[in-house]
C-alpha cells in the first residue's frame, strides 16, 4: 500500500558504494509503501541503476514542504549538500556515513537496513543544530546573503597574496593583520574548518559562535567564542593586495571586492538531524577521531556520576 510518505534520499550516485546505498534504500522505501524522492541532479543515475520507473524529484514533483525526512548517504559533505537542499523545510536529516570522520552522520554503512527500519518507524530524535546567516554588505549596501551550517571562511584568493583584515566583534573592532583568512563557525563546525586551524571543541549543545585566524601575523589573533547573541564581522581592508572570496561550508562562495564586510550572526533557522544514538557527544569525539582512552576507570553509579 502506497502512503502520501515521501522521504528524500540524498547521496553522490557517482561513487558506486553510494549509489549502490542509495538503490537499496530506494527499494526499501518502496516496499514500505514510502514515495522516495531524489534531486535533479541523481535522478538519472538512481532510475537506471533501480530499474523500476520513475522517481520524484525535489523541486519539480515533490517539494521541501511535503518531506517527512531526508536520508543521507555518505559523509559530513553530502549532509551539508543535503541540508541545502533541504533548506526552508522542517524534515530532519538522518546521516548514513559512508565516508571517513562523518561527525554529523548517525550511522554507518553496515547498520543501512536497521537504520532505514527506524526511520520508518520514526523512531528517532530530532536535534536541532544552530546556523549563520551571513551578509555580505559594501558600505550600506547588501551585496550577497547566504547561510552556514558548519562555518562561513573569508580567503585569500591567491596563494601569493595575503590578506589585510579587521576583525569585529558585537559591531566594535578588535584587531586587524594580515593572514591566510579567518574562519566564522558554529559549534557544529568546530569539529571541521575551525578545528583544522587550531580553534577549540565546542559542544554542539553550547549556543555560541567561534572566529578563528587563518596564518595571522598578529600578537594577537587566538580563536575567539562568544554568546550566540553577539556578531561576528571580517572587514577586508582597502590596503589587500589580493583577492578575497567567501565561502560557506565549502558549497557557496563569492568574490568580496576591497573593502567587503562580512557579518555572521546566529540564524534563526537551524538544522534539525534525526539521532537514532543519542549519547555524550564526548564518545562521539573518540569514536571519530580514535582517541586514546586506554585505562580509565570510571564512571560509577547508575546515574554517570563519578566518586
Amino acid at each position: 500500500m502506497v502512503t502520501d510518505r515521501r522521504i528524500l534520499v540524498v547521496a553522490h550516485t557517482g561513487r558506486p558504494e553510494s549509489l549502490s546505498a542509495a538503490v537499496d534504500v530506494v527499494r526499501l522505501l518502496r516496499s514500505a509503501g514510502v514515495l522516495p524522492v531524489v534531486d535533479a541532479e541523481s535522478r538519472d543515475d538512481l532510475v537506471e541503476a533501480t530499474g523500476e520507473g520513475e522517481l520524484l524529484v525535489l523541486g519539480q514533483t515533490a517539494e521541501v514542504g511535503e518531506l517527512e525526512l531526508v536520508i543521507v548517504l555518505g559523509g559530513d559533505g553530502t549532509i551539508l549538500r543535503a541540508a541545502e537542499l533541504a533548506r526552508g523545510g522542517s524534515a530532519p536529516l538522518l546521516g548514513i556515513n559512508l565516508g571517513h570522520v562523518g561527525f554529523l552522520a548517525e550511522s554507518e554503512r553496515d547498520d543501512l537496513a536497521s537504520a532505514v527500519g527506524r526511520a520508518l518507524e520514526r523512531d528517532y530524535l530530532v536535534e536541532e543544530r544552530m546556523t549563520l546567516a551571513v551578509r555580505v554588505k559594501l558600505g550600506a549596501e547588501v551585496i550577497y546573503e547566504t547561510w552556514a551550517l558548519n562555518e562561513a571562511t573569508v580567503e585569500k584568493a591567491s596563494r601569493e597574496r595575503m590578506l589585510e583584515v579587521v576583525i569585529e566583534v558585537d559591531g566594535r573592532p578588535l584587531s586587524s593583520f594580515g593572514c591566510d583568512g579567518v574562519v566564522m563557525s558554529t559549534p557544529t563546525g568546530s569539529t571541521a574548518y575551525a578545528f583544522s586551524a587550531g580553534g577549540p571543541i565546542v559542544w554542539p549543545s553550547l549556543d555560541a559562535l567561534l572566529l578563528v585566524p587563518l596564518s595571522a601575523h598578529a600578537l594577537f589573533a587566538r580563536p575567539l567564542v562568544v554568546g550566540p547573541n553577539s556578531s561576528l564581522a571580517v572587514e577586508v581592508l582597502d590596503r589587500t593586495q589580493g583577492v578575497g572570496v567567501l565561502w560557506c561550508d565549502g558549497r557557496r562562495a563569492v568574490d568580496l571586492p576591497r573593502g567587503a564586510r562580512v557579518v555572521a550572526r546566529r540564524s534563526p533557522t537551524p538544522v534539525r538531524l534525526a539521532r537514532l544514538h543519542p549519547g555524550p557527544f564526548t564518545d562521539r569525539l573518540v569514536n571519530k577521531f580514535a582517541l586514546p582512552v586506554h585505562g580509565w576507570r570510571g564512571p560509577i553509579d547508575e546515574e554517570g556520576r563519578g566518586a
